[in-house]
């Protein structure tokens, strides 16, 4: 059985290592095939091909685009994309402009908090200036001791009525799965049990996705807890999506599933990959 992970993430959007080092180290952990899909930005697509290439790694290229949805940020994967194609790009191009007025925002919120110069602080963690986000500020407050962890920073900051937290529209649904599908992509709901929708909601992001042309939720996810994945299995089956996995990687020790910690998909589901090799 092929170990495939289709969600991580490089130091060209939010994770901490370059996309060769990802490469290498999914392929230690024993992934088979990599799917590289950075926050809004195809930058790092070229290096991590050539990279995994090197490894003997299978490569599938992506991107995780941010939509507002019902006024939640939900992520939308896309697999299998033409990074080089004009409509993605200027699409993720827009997404990204307005990331550097959201990030001085919250810097303002955390110096009211006691935090001051965490824009600065931020900015360390920042490999691509465009792609700022509430990740690298919580490295930063980790760093100032504010917290211990990743999950303890957004539970106590970055989240929704928590200093620091500031709502920002992104694309629409319509807009992301439209550029994935130019790109010649697959579109993937990243993650749908982390967000906060009612099943009813849920529900109607899923119909809504498929008519617009979307095919696959993760169901196996370093975002989900174990006892969601036969939840999303189901819901999988239901609705007739494919079913994708991947960590959700973003540095070594701070992702909540490391890339060797991963389950297989649960039985009765259809492998996105199912006809790809």
């Amino acid at each position: 059985m092929l170990n495939v992970d289709l969600h991580s993430h490089t130091n060209v959007s939010d994770g901490v290592l370059a996309p060769a080092a990802v490469a290498k180290y999914a392929r230690q952990a024993g992934v088979d095939v990599w799917g590289l899909t950075d926050h809004d930005e195809v930058g790092g697509i070229a290096a991590g091909r050539a990279a995994a290439a090197a490894v003997g790694l299978g490569f599938v290229p992506g991107v995780e685009i941010s939509i507002t949805w019902a006024n939640q940020t939900v992520h939308i994967v896309g697999l299998r994309i033409d990074e080089t194609n004009p409509v993605l790009l200027a699409g993720l191009g827009a997404t990204r402009s307005g990331r550097d007025a959201r990030g001085r925002e919250i810097s303002a919120q955390l110096a009211k908090a006691g935090y001051p110069g965490a824009y600065e602080g931020a900015l360390k963690y920042v490999g691509n200036p465009d792609l700022m986000s509430r990740t690298h500020f919580a490295r930063y407050l980790i760093e100032c001791g504010a917290a211990s962890n990743i999950g303890e920073v957004f539970r106590k900051f970055l989240s929704e009525g928590k200093p620091g937290y500031v709502p920002h529209r992104w694309a629409s649904l319509e807009e992301a799965v439209g550029w994935i599908k130019a790109a010649g992509g697959i579109a993937v709901v990243a993650h749908p049990g982390r967000y906060k929708f009612s099943p009813l909601a849920e529900g109607v992001l899923f119909d809504e996705f498929k008519q617009l042309g979307g095919s696959a939720i993760e169901v196996v996810t370093g975002s989900h807890t174990p006892d969601q994945y036969p939840v999303y299995a189901e819901l999988a089956r239901r609705y007739g999506f494919l079913a994708s996995r991947g960590t959700d990687f973003h540095a070594p020790g701070e992702s909540r599933a490391d890339f060797a910690l991963l389950p297989p998909l649960p039985s009765g589901v259809k492998p996105i990959w199912h006809d790809w090799f």
